[in-house]
């Protein structure tokens, strides 16, 4: 691993995790954000919860935003979603997605495991909040990182 959370994964992976939030928010109205750190000190949901802030994700029109935050080095990663999705999904879909994600880091499959939940995640939003003839992108499909 580079010295930045943003060496973790290689230009071309990063395109394609981009191109999936991409591809997954063209289904929905939801937006889904993905925040790559190296490390991470205290407990996860809280730091998710303050960069989920940090990021606007809390000012989405339906409030059905999705973050994907992992940090690298620490081996941690979470999902947060937004009052409006944490109402119509269940809680065993997000463990589902969860387990399946360890799944593919336990194998290094760190990109494919990535990409595989911001697809699920988008499918889920799909079904709650169609994409609509006026949406748009509220939010950037980029990922973003982390200073360490």
């Amino acid at each position: 691993m580079g010295n930045t959370a943003r060496d973790f994964f290689s230009p071309e992976q990063q395109e394609a995790i981009t191109k999936a939030i991409a591809g997954a928010e063209h289904k929905t109205s939801g937006e889904i954000r993905v925040h790559i750190e190296k490390t991470l000190n205290g407990d996860v949901l809280d730091r998710a919860a303050f960069l989920f802030k940090q990021l606007g994700m809390n000012q989405t029109e339906l409030r059905n935003g999705v973050l994907i935050y992992l940090a690298v080095k620490s081996r941690q990663f979470a999902i947060l979603g937004d009052k409006g999705i944490h109402k119509v999904v269940p809680e065993k879909f997000w463990d589902q997605v969860k387990h399946q994600m360890l799944l593919d880091f336990k194998e290094s499959k760190f990109t494919e495991g990535l990409i595989g939940a911001i697809y699920a995640t988008g499918e889920q939003l799909k079904k709650h909040f169609p994409y609509l003839a006026n949406d748009k992108n509220e939010l950037p499909d980029e990922i973003s990182f982390g200073k360490n």
